[in-house]
């Protein structure tokens, strides 16, 4: 049986799983659009578990979303400031920034043990997709090896962050 019952699975990693022409035709500055865009939506949703949760593990790892997700846009601006271009919007971020509205509307409306199973699930699938998109098509079509590397050092926390959220997830499992 799958780790993944509840029926409000999030929409969010079935938009992230978009045709591949939509995620291969970007360029670095809307690839590196996709990146804050990615970021701020996992920020809010650390936001809301700040806000909802009393599980001291989900409040935990929303504070390491915050900080590590903060601090990755602060390096994307940095870079772009030091390439001298800005990061582009672009359909693919548009609908991610919608899809991520809808999936913290959906948290939004959770409370309890559902919320931090929810979340839990949300942020194991979020990061797992996320991940892949990065490692298996941004990153071999990036063409400046400055947004390439900061793409690998991103991928690498974000690794970290999607083993620590299925910890997360199975404790939250198991407390049921």
């Amino acid at each position: 049986m799958s780790r993944f019952r509840h029926s409000l699975l999030p929409a969010l990693a079935l938009a992230l799983a978009a045709p591949l022409s939509a995620q291969q035709g970007l360029n670095d500055l809307e690839m590196a659009h996709v990146a804050v865009t990615v970021n701020n939506a996992d920020i809010s949703y650390a936001h809301l578990a700040l806000a909802l949760s009393e599980d001291a593990s989900v409040r935990g790892f929303a504070e390491t979303m915050i900080r590590d997700h903060t601090a990755v846009n602060a390096a994307v601006a940095a870079l772009a400031e030091k390439l001298g271009v800005e990061a582009q919007d672009n359909a693919f971020s548009r609908q991610l920034a919608a899809d991520a509205q809808t999936v913290k509307d959906r948290l939004s409306r959770l409370r309890g043990e559902e919320f931090d199973r929810v979340y839990a699930e949300n942020e194991f699938q979020y990061h797992r997709t996320v991940n892949g998109i990065v490692e298996d098509t941004f990153i071999p079509n990036i063409q400046n090896p400055e947004v390439k590397e900061a793409f690998e050092q991103a991928l690498a926390i974000f690794r970290g962050h999607e083993r620590h959220a299925e910890r997360m997830l199975d404790r939250v499992a198991q407390a049921r």
